[in-house]
């Protein structure tokens, strides 16, 4: 394996942690008493944000199965972003309703990341065969 191989698997491990890391976040703050803040959500559309362009920087020197789940990573990112912004702008029940949006999100994006990454690693491991 390359080191371009290398460098490329460590950033969607990297791209995935974080993403499970910004679920994690979500998940634990929508389920205590009092929920999610306004800040909470700030928080997590700042790092969903970050996150999205982590991952579009490596969609070039991706394969077309990996690429495919990558990009549609980043497009649960983006929808992270966005409910997360909507409720910073909501109160009551459409507040609730964006948190439940954005934790969906998040969990979808750590799916797809996750189907980048056996996508990527099936790649390699045809490749040395």
């Amino acid at each position: 394996m390359g080191t371009m191989d290398t460098d490329i698997k460590d950033a969607l491990d990297d791209v995935r942690a974080a993403a499970q890391g910004l679920h994690a976040a979500i998940s634990d703050v929508a389920g205590k008493r009092g929920g999610a803040t306004k800040a909470d959500l700030e928080s997590f559309a700042q790092k969903a944000k970050t996150i999205a362009a982590s991952a579009r920087s490596s969609l070039d020197a991706q394969r077309d199965a990996t690429k495919k789940h990558l990009a549609e990573a980043v497009t649960h990112l983006e929808e992270t972003q966005k409910h997360a912004a909507e409720g910073m702008k909501s109160s009551g029940q459409a507040f609730q309703d964006s948190i439940k949006k954005t934790l969906a999100d998040a969990r979808a994006s750590v799916q797809k990341v996750s189907e980048a990454v056996a996508a990527k690693r099936s790649a390699l491991s045809k490749k040395t065969r």
